[in-house]
């Protein structure tokens, strides 16, 4: 019991939890966690924030989808693009590739 009393405490930086160090063992004997504020302020409110995730998910994947859908097109393009720069100019050695470097 004579340790108790030998215990200093000290406030965790990134939780803010309350610690008792034992200086003779240099171990923590107890921690007392913050206590967290309530993040929903009631049933109803929780419910919304919810719906309105779930319309914020599709809105993602329909804009991923299109995004999807336009890749091919842009791969078109580029494709083109490199085409027409080799035809302009035949005498331009082609680039090299990773795995002509070997």
């Amino acid at each position: 019991m004579a340790r108790a009393k030998n215990l200093f405490e000290l406030e965790c930086p990134c939780c803010q939890a309350r610690l008792k160090i034992d200086p003779v063992t240099q171990a923590v004997i107890s921690c007392q966690e913050p206590e967290k504020p309530r993040t929903v302020e009631s049933l109803e409110a929780a419910v919304a924030r919810l719906k309105g995730e779930a319309a914020r998910r599709e809105e993602l994947f329909r804009r991923s989808l299109e995004a999807e859908k336009r890749h091919g097109e842009v791969l078109e393009r580029k494709f083109e693009e490199l085409l027409r720069q080799a035809k302009e100019k035949p005498d331009l050695p082609p680039p090299t590739r990773d795995i002509d470097l070997d």
